[in-house]
């Protein structure tokens, strides 16, 4: 399966770790969520901030298309996200940055295990390939034209995801 070049990079790296080893870059992959925050003022194509089943708080999705098709993801993740999610979090907005959004709505999921080892997969079904989800919807809303044409993050945009807010 061929994936976008960064994507590809990521999945080399850890389908060629330990288990152990693959745990502990993924912690420290979620402890990097941050960078991948957008920032007061930053104008979307595509902004969604909700609570899903699959999430234990909210996730925002947020995607910036260039002239050229090519997303630029952020995301905003709720002080209860799970480390797993984080990391997958960090992944993808790492690894699918510049990557078009057909090729993005395109990806099988397949990767994620060569990511996240079987185990985890197992245990950690649903909230594994959960960021992956909303990431090709929100490809697939851009491209329908049912975007959110120039969402800007609101400078208070971290009171969207305090429990009670």
């Amino acid at each position: 399966m061929s994936f976008p070049a960064g994507l590809s990079k990521i999945v080399g790296f850890f389908d060629s770790l330990s288990e152990g080893e693959r745990r502990e870059n993924l912690i420290a992959l979620a402890d990097q969520a941050a960078r991948y925050e957008p920032q007061a003022g930053e104008v979307f194509d595509f902004a969604e901030v909700r609570r899903d089943a699959e999430c234990s708080d909210k996730v925002g999705v947020f995607l910036r298309v260039d002239d050229a098709g090519r997303a630029t993801f952020r995301m905003s993740l709720g002080p209860e996200v799970q480390t797993l999610t984080r990391a997958m979090a960090t992944i993808l907005c790492k690894s699918l940055e510049g990557a078009l959004l057909k090729d993005v709505e395109n990806l099988s999921p397949d990767f994620v295990e060569k990511i996240v080892g079987s185990q985890l997969v197992r245990v950690r079904a649903r909230s594994v390939f959960y960021i992956l989800t909303r990431m090709k919807r929100a490809c697939v809303e851009v491209r329908s034209g049912r975007k959110t044409s120039g969402a800007t993050v609101p400078s208070t945009h971290k009171k969207l995801l305090r429990p009670g807010a």
